[in-house]
């Protein structure tokens, strides 16, 4: 354990004093109002310096890319909560049904106490202050643990927590997997975990003795189907940017793309064209190309590409070369890998993109089936029909049609996975909920049919038979 990381036996202690202070002191409107409103001020006024941060933590990485997935998400995200924190509050009427009137209901939005937050590194901004400002405005306290791969972003949050917070309001714990692991064990009132599939599944266990509940933000095999209406020009733009963003690192980056048979090798043209005129040949100038985050991350896609070349699949670099000093590594398509290959066993989570054909959209179609839901599908067809039979056969976590990674912005758009890629959802009103203990109440009147419904319930018989209809 690093000198700065958080002791161990500091972290259940600082749990204990954040539910204190919350249980002494409940935020109400305005104070989440406040909270959110210096913590957007603070972060829009540090935003080159954030971007600058995380572009050290990653050796290289785009400033734009970074005020655009970590600045700009953030902040509308909190612009939304601003907007419609007022209603969100209210309580909401039900009605009862004619069995139970006069009688009235409401469910009231109620904050749980303290959440956790567990941040990865590929998003390292976005998505901690995303899911922080969530449960602030549900009238939460925090605790953020964000990842040890981005050291100098998560100092960067420390900083900019402690500027907007009271230490008793939002905490962060810095460390390692065994902080980490810690952390999770603790017994919150609601934990928001993103990171991968397999960490995912020890948060699980190690969240299941405290029966804390969880929101699970995995990731997956995201597929791109690409039908035969769609112009292939525009699916390799639209698919290059998703991919290649962040070089890749990005959850719901698409993962491998299926397209029909006779446009493959088009497609493929389509795709280096677009990378040439994003990036030239030389990738190491180009301030737009990010690099992998770390030595391992880099060996496991270098690893990726050795399993496929001794499998006899066919490489193809769309721009520029590797350089293992600097962590880059170029676009690069794989033609054809099968189930078997190691590109297509795990999130690939980098600049690697294998490309299969298919004759027919079933075909397409039962292959995706065939495998765990993804966090996301992008389907690609002018034909609303196509678009249609695409969406009512498969499941995903998102959606965003003829386009890659939007609906991850839109803020009205609740995002989570489904089976391998997630459990719970957040964003806009579905996490403000999540992070809410939605308190059904019943208001009875004074006079009711209840109150006949006692034994000897011979007396009761007429009602009984009213209600029993």
């Amino acid at each position: 354990m690093d000198s700065a990381d958080t002791p161990l036996h500091d972290l259940q202690p600082t749990l204990e004093r954040l539910r204190a202070a919350w249980q002494a002191n409940k935020p109400d409107h305005a104070q989440r109002r406040d909270d959110l409103q210096r913590l957007r001020d603070a972060l829009k006024r540090r935003l080159d310096e954030m971007a600058r941060t995380i572009a050290a933590d990653f050796g290289h990485r785009s400033l734009d890319e970074s005020r655009i997935a970590d600045g700009m998400t953030a902040l509308n995200e909190i612009d939304h909560l601003l907007k419609h924190l007022r209603g969100w509050m209210k309580p909401r009427r039900v009605g009862v049904g004619w069995r139970f009137l006069p009688a009235r209901a409401q469910v009231r939005p109620m904050p749980l106490g303290v959440v956790g937050v567990i941040a990865p590194w590929n998003y390292p901004v976005n998505l901690a202050l995303i899911p922080l400002a969530t449960a602030i405005a549900a009238g939460n306290h925090v605790y953020l643990k964000p990842s040890e791969h981005t050291p100098r972003t998560s100092a960067f949050l420390r900083d900019l927590l402690a500027e907007v917070f009271p230490a008793d309001r939002v905490a962060v714990a810095i460390g390692g997997a065994e902080v980490g692991a810690a952390f999770a064990a603790l017994p919150f009132d609601h934990l928001v975990f993103t990171g991968s599939t397999a960490v995912g599944r020890k948060v699980m266990a190690a969240a299941a003795p405290n029966l804390t509940p969880l929101t699970l933000e995995l990731g997956g095999k995201s597929p791109a189907l690409v039908a035969a209406d769609y112009p292939i020009e525009k699916a390799a733009a639209r698919i290059a940017t998703g991919k290649w963003f962040n070089c890749g690192q990005t959850c719901i980056a698409p993962d491998y793309v299926l397209v029909p048979a006779d446009k493959r090798d088009a497609f493929v043209d389509a795709l280096r064209r677009e990378i040439q005129a994003r990036y030239g040949s030389d990738l190491g100038n180009r301030d737009d190309y990010t690099r992998i985050i770390n030595d391992g991350q880099y060996a496991r896609l270098q690893g990726y590409l050795d399993d496929a070349q001794q499998r006899g699949i066919d490489i193809a670099p769309l721009a520029g070369s590797a350089d293992p000093a600097q962590r880059l590594l170029p676009p690069t398509v794989l033609l054809e890998p099968g189930d078997d290959a190691k590109v297509m066993q795990d999130e690939i989570f980098g600049p690697l993109l294998p490309v299969k054909s298919y004759r027919t959209l079933e075909e397409a179609i039962d292959y995706i089936n065939g495998h765990e839901r993804p966090l996301a599908l992008y389907p690609f067809s002018h034909d609303r029909a196509v678009i249609e039979k695409i969406l009512h056969a498969t499941l995903a976590g998102g959606v965003s049609v003829n386009d890659t990674l939007f609906h991850f912005a839109v803020p009205t758009l609740p995002f989570g996975g489904v089976g391998a890629s997630g459990m719970g959802a957040y964003h806009s009103r579905t996490g403000f909920d999540a992070m809410s203990k939605l308190l059904p109440v019943l208001w009875q009147a004074r006079r009711t049919g209840g109150d006949l419904l006692k034994p000897p319930y011979s007396k009761a018989k007429w009602l009984i038979d009213l209600i029993v209809r």
